[in-house]
């Protein structure tokens, strides 16, 4: 099947530059640090972008969760917190936005998007069900896990295909979803588990398609539909563009509308809602709500404040109403589209189509001579920073973890190396200083070596994980 190509930010338009929708008002001075003291930083780290400090990181494009820059508006309204212990103004302020945007009628707030995770998994997964999704993500198949939970993928196969064009990757497998449904029973599935823009996958969306005809199925089993709502708002711009009868749709509309599929979401609001801290779970069930209401006290804080202070909720509200507008979107994702546009032009192999958040390095294509137990992806984010000190993280063997089962690494199709692009903060000129950093270790790929794995946390090690280069012949 041919797709055509995404439209570029110019083209939409119909010119052929654009400028962001927003001026700067403050800088924080960055400064890229000798390559002496990049070699002895990573050392210190374990070849672990995440355990390098972050004086040492010129461009940090480690994630793009809680690094967001906020708008004066999100800043006036931190001194607007009620910071009240029960019933702040700003959780009612917050509870709004999400119903008015999203249209899930229960609201729950928690200190950050796992905090949610944590919520729905344990209020609803019982020991031994099954949980379908398109993908799994880190920390949502854990608490899946440690809820009892058994994590099956039922994306479509495209997506474990770096290269394959399919404009909605993220779509879920009918076919494969039935059949697990047919295998193990309507009442052993706890509920889909459903991501937009999957990120393991590079940040693929879902069609407003797949998820009505999911909706349907589920449907005739009784089975619920909860959201990972995270990127939901470039997953409404990729269906803007690309899916018919909805050119003209506002994002806003197309989020409500999709939204409206689904039974409840979790929200890591330090991506999407432009915030440095903070999350949400919202459900229309209200048997789970007053489940889920109960347990935030226990583990995260009221249920009117859920682990955030007072102002924090006040930009958070502010910032969901701010991350909806047209012209935000756009300038988001056509910075992603930017660098993606000119790492393809130089032969750099990434996945495409390109994402909303960030750009995939395809690590297999880029190392093709380093097998996947001397963990490529995460040697190609080592060698990023110590060419020109950008930051990226590995989304390959290492985030994959191993079987709970057998004790074996998990080997992924896609072993990837991700570079996130915080909204609001850099400019173009940093976008072609990554590009161009990309580019000269891609010259000397057949150089490189892997790495060894020297230290293993017990749960989702790729965050503290630490290796040593393997020795040149």
């Amino acid at each position: 099947m041919n797709h055509p190509a995404p439209k570029t930010i110019g083209q939409q338009y119909g010119r052929r530059s654009w400028a962001e929708p927003w001026k700067i008002k403050m800088v924080e001075p960055i400064e890229m640090v000798s390559h002496d003291v990049r070699e002895k930083a990573m050392a210190a780290a374990g070849y672990n972008t995440f355990l390098l400090r972050s004086d040492d990181v010129y461009i940090d494009l480690l994630t793009d969760s809680g690094t967001s820059a906020m708008s004066d508006r999100q800043w006036a309204g931190l001194m607007l917190g009620d910071e009240s212990y029960a019933g702040s103004r700003n959780f009612y302020h917050l509870e709004d936005a999400v119903q008015s945007y999203y249209g899930y009628q229960y609201v729950v707030p928690t200190h950050q998007g796992r905090g949610a995770e944590h919520l729905i998994s344990k209020a609803v997964i019982r020991p031994g069900m099954v949980v379908p999704g398109n993908m799994y993500f880190t920390t949502t198949r854990l608490h899946q896990e440690l809820a009892g939970g058994r994590f099956v993928d039922v994306i479509i196969d495209e997506a474990h295909d770096p290269a394959d064009p399919h404009l909605f990757k993220g779509n879920v497998d009918l076919d494969k979803l039935q059949a697990l449904i047919d295998d193990v029973g309507a009442e052993q599935i706890a509920y889909i588990s459903l991501a937009g823009t999957v990120n393991m996958a590079g940040g693929q969306p879902v069609s407003m398609a797949n998820v009505k005809a999911l909706r349907a199925l589920c449907d005739r089993y009784g089975i619920r539909i909860y959201l990972d709502a995270t990127r939901m708002v470039e997953n409404c711009y990729f269906i803007q563009q690309h899916e018919d009868g909805y050119a003209d749709k506002p994002i806003a509309a197309i989020l409500k509308e999709f939204c409206s599929y689904t039974d409840g979401a979790w929200m890591s609001a330090k991506k999407d809602n432009l915030v440095n801290i903070g999350g949400w779970l919202a459900v229309n069930d209200e048997e789970v709500f007053d489940l889920a209401r109960n347990m935030v006290v226990v583990y995260e804080g009221l249920h009117t404040y859920g682990g955030m202070a007072g102002r924090d909720m006040e930009a958070l509200a502010i910032g969901i109403e701010e991350s909806v507008q047209d012209d935000h979107v756009c300038s988001r994702v056509g910075q992603v589209l930017y660098l993606g546009d000119l790492l393809t032009e130089w032969g750099v192999p990434i996945v495409t189509p390109i994402g909303g958040h960030a750009i995939f390095l395809d690590a297999k294509r880029f190392y093709p001579h380093i097998p996947q137990d001397q963990f490529p992806a995460q040697t190609l984010a080592a060698e990023l920073y110590l060419d020109a000190g950008v930051r990226g993280m590995e989304r390959g063997n290492v985030s994959a973890g191993r079987d709970p089962e057998t004790g074996d690494h998990r080997y992924p199709a896609l072993e990837l190396t991700r570079l996130a692009i915080p909204r609001r903060v850099y400019t173009q000129a940093h976008m072609d200083v990554v590009a161009e950093s990309v580019k000269a270790v891609y010259d000397k790929r057949l150089q490189t070596k892997g790495l060894r794995m020297v230290y293993e946390p017990q749960y989702l090690r790729f965050f503290q994980a630490r290796f040593e280069p393997l020795e040149l012949d």
